[in-house]
Parts: C-alpha cells; structure tokens; sequence
C-alpha cells in the first residue's frame, strides 16, 4: 500500500530542515514560492510533526508556532529545534484550539498534510482565519483525493474506491487515518470560513532519480499530493 507523506517521526526525521516541505517528490517552497520572505515574520504550523519545516521557517528568521495534537511529536519538534540551535514556540493542543493566539497576530500560517486526519476542518479553518492578519495566506497541502481511488500496489492500476467515498482511509501505523475530502469539499470549506484561494496545485512527479522512498509508480499517472494557497478575507 502506498504510504503518504508525513510529517510525523519516523517519516519526518528523514526530511529537510532548511526548506518547507509540502508533499513527497513535489517541488518544495524554495521553488513554489507560497510563503514568500518569512524573516520577521510569526507563521504558524499547524501539525506540526517532528518539526522539520518549523525549523526550516525558523533558519529563515521567522518566528514560528508550532501546533501539533501528538505530545510525542512536539517533544520530537523540541529536541530537533534544540538540536538545529533554532527557536521555535512548541504546543501540544488540537489543530482547532488556538485560544493561546490573539486575534490578527499571524502573518502566515501551512499545514504540510496536518489536516488529512482532521474531521472538523471548518473548525480549524475558522480559528486560523481569526489569527491571521487579514489577506495574509494560508498554505496547505493534502494528500491529493484523485489518487486514493486507486490502489498503488495493483499493477493494473484500477479504481478500488469512489472518489466520494468519505470512509477513512487507513495510514500506517504512527497515523490516525486519513479523512478523505474532494476537492470541491476544500473549497466549499475554506470558503465558509472567508478564505479566497488564489494558487491550487497539482505537482507533477519528478522524472528520472533521484525519488524518495515513498515513491510509487502509480505518481505518474495521478498527483498524489495537492496544494492549496488561500487568503484571509475580511477581518
């Protein structure tokens, strides 16, 4: 079974934390660009993991709050944030609990696959856009819905479940499962909470070596991982 991209330990102990990471063998932020210049500025990371692309912000002068709902990937973030000699502002709580946050203090916030576990996603997206500063963005990626319909370790490569089929999918075993969402969901989703999406993205896979070991062949038929950018509207 293909195993997504993760930010938890042990998956994220593997990853790089001197760029934001959104999905596996797509292009990273130094290329895509999202987040813009991040010096000075406070950006949230909702789910955090074991920390990689908090420190990442954080090497490039942002001042960075991380979120994640497992104490055992906080402690992880902590230890790797002390280990990279960076700073970055740690807390264990659900992704929709952000009362520690005032109003219109965040200049950004990502979510690199946080929130495919997340049932109550309005929620979440309520809080954010009552701590982003307004028009500021919101960045996130999701494991891609197009490519839960197929089974990746199927040779032929058939469809094994609609793409509106809402039943979790099961992850291995240091995830929760996944929720599956379609695309129109995330829109409808971050509409009711007055985001405007400005950039949706659907990265092709990279041709040729090198390829990370959550590499499939099944990537070069479907996306496997989508990202969204979207701005805060109103106040």
């Amino acid at each position: 079974m293909y195993q997504r991209f993760s930010v938890a330990s042990p998956a994220g102990h593997d990853l790089p934390t001197d760029v934001v990471t959104y999905g596996a063998d797509v292009p990273r932020e130094d290329t895509l660009k999202l987040l813009g210049s991040v010096e000075g500025k406070r950006i949230l990371d909702l789910g955090c993991g074991c920390g990689h692309n908090a420190i990442a912000l954080a090497r490039q002068g942002a001042k960075v709050i991380g979120v994640d709902e497992s104490s055992d990937q906080v402690a992880d973030a902590r230890l790797a944030a002390d280990r990279e000699g960076v700073k970055v502002e740690l807390h264990h709580a659900p992704l929709a609990e952000l009362a520690f946050l005032r109003a219109d203090t965040i200049d950004g916030a990502l979510s690199a696959m946080g929130l495919a576990p997340i049932e109550d996603i309005d929620r979440v997206f309520r809080q954010v856009h009552r701590v982003l500063r307004p028009e500021m963005a919101l960045v996130l990626s999701f494991p891609h819905p197009a490519f839960a319909v197929i089974d990746a370790d199927d040779p032929e490569r058939r469809v094994h479940r609609s793409y509106w089929d809402t039943s979790p999918i099961p992850a291995d075993g240091a995830h929760p499962p996944d929720v599956p969402r379609t695309m129109a969901a995330i829109f409808q989703s971050l509409s009711r909470a007055n985001f405007r999406v400005d950039t949706v993205l659907e990265p092709e896979p990279p041709k040729g070596d090198p390829r990370s070991t959550r590499w499939t062949d099944a990537m070069t038929l479907l996306p496997a991982t989508l990202i969204i950018r979207a701005r805060k509207l109103g106040i």
